[in-house]
């Protein structure tokens, strides 16, 4: 909980703070990676970095926490912590690292606001700062707890199959190369891949799980990320799709994320759009495998037909199902094999108490769920999953 007085003195600067947030964060990313080019080498993802994309996560975070304690000072905003724990954990972010960036951050706060940061200031930002980092420390460390090791488990697998599903996106089925046994995990959980790139760089990013938990190998789906005017191509998804056949190996983290499917004889609808698909597959190859009886409502937006990755998978496991209904939308080439446009929920019928799980992009999300709430689903029933520098703006 934040002190009384550093309430009212955060509650006094944030709009200076929040205005200046972009230039704020262009200053603390100069300073970090002056001071530590290993981290941009190893860490940061450089793609989002040489984009721009990733340089207002960070701080527009600890904005967003520092409203939370403003508005709610009664209530801790567990969504936020927990989500971006389980992405630090994934990374194997350390205890450590926590000061090296607010040494950077609040330099880079006082040399954009001036005058403006008195040592009152600088005390309640640095009191927000600390609630964050200390709960976050605490939440990652009980992570690596339940994975039985001190940072993100690290291992290096096998590939043992490799399917191309569109143009930009593969399978990658994998094994411990140890021969050893596999981690449990949850449908709708995440892996961090990191991989070693032609100038010697390891960088890492988040693949979701794609098959449900009890398969005798790991599944992962990667999408080509191609540049475009905003960034250049994704380098670890070129990597994976030019450099990674069967036999090669890459390193992958422990299982995280906290998107999960409940155990619940409740009705469900999973929503997708794009690759975020892979983490809805793999939980309705879930519920297939319990026999989940309440009605099931499968909804998925794409390009097109043949953009559309694991489609075979999407009917075949909703075949299973005692009670399913699924919808397609397609941008283009619709005729025959689904509906044209975006998605639009409103001849859908969602059954009462359906609990819902979303993966795509926020406007597809954001969408979804604003249809959902029309029609009587309840907001603490919607779930949804962010991966990359949005993480900290879908709290809303």
């Amino acid at each position: 909980m934040l002190s009384e007085q550093s309430s009212a003195t955060v509650h006094a600067t944030l709009p200076a703070v929040g205005a200046a947030i972009g230039e704020i964060a262009d200053r603390f990313y100069e300073r970090l990676f002056a001071a530590h080019p290993e981290l941009l080498r190893d860490l940061f993802n450089r793609g989002n970095q040489a984009s721009g994309t990733q340089r207002r996560a960070l701080a527009g975070s600890i904005a967003a926490f520092a409203t939370h304690l403003v508005e709610r000072p009664d209530e801790r905003p567990d969504v936020l912590l927990n989500r971006i724990a389980h992405k630090h954990a994934s990374l194997g972010i350390a205890p450590e690292q926590y000061a090296t960036v607010r040494e950077h951050l609040f330099a880079a706060i006082a040399e954009v606001l001036g005058d403006a940061v008195t040592p009152e200031v600088e005390a309640a930002w640095d009191e927000v700062y600390w609630l964050m980092a200390n709960a976050l420390i605490a939440i990652e460390r009980r992570l690596y707890a339940q994975h039985g090791d001190g940072r993100g488990g690290w291992r290096v697998w096998q590939v043992v199959e490799r399917v191309e599903e569109t143009a930009d996106v593969a399978t990658f089925r994998l094994r411990p190369a140890d021969g050893g046994p596999l981690p449990d995990f949850r449908a709708g959980q995440y892996v961090s891949v990191r991989v070693e790139l032609p100038d010697g760089a390891h960088q890492i990013r988040q693949y979701s799980l794609s098959s449900a938990p009890g398969s005798p190998v790991r599944q992962i789906g990667v999408k080509r990320v191609r540049g475009e005017a905003s960034g250049p191509d994704g380098e670890v998804s070129h990597h994976l799709h030019t450099r990674v056949h069967v036999g090669s190996t890459i390193e992958l983290s422990a299982p995280y994320g906290d998107l999960v499917l409940d155990d619940t004889d409740a009705p469900v609808l999973l929503a997708s759009a794009g690759i975020g698909v892979t983490p809805m597959i793999a939980m309705l190859e879930q519920l297939a495998l319990t026999g989940h009886r309440a009605p099931v409502t499968v909804i998925h937006a794409d390009r097109s037909p043949a953009d559309h990755a694991l489609r075979a998978d999407h009917e075949a496991y909703a075949a299973k199902l005692a009670d399913a209904a699924v919808h397609f939308w397609y941008e283009q080439d619709a005729e025959g094999a689904g509906r044209p446009g975006r998605a639009d929920l409103s001849s859908v019928t969602v059954a009462s108490g359906t609990r819902a799980y979303l993966c795509g992009p926020l406007p597809f999300m954001r969408a979804v769920r604003g249809q959902l709430i029309d029609k009587g689903v309840a907001p603490a029933d919607i779930h949804y999953e962010v991966f990359g520098p949005d993480l900290w703006l879908a709290q809303g």
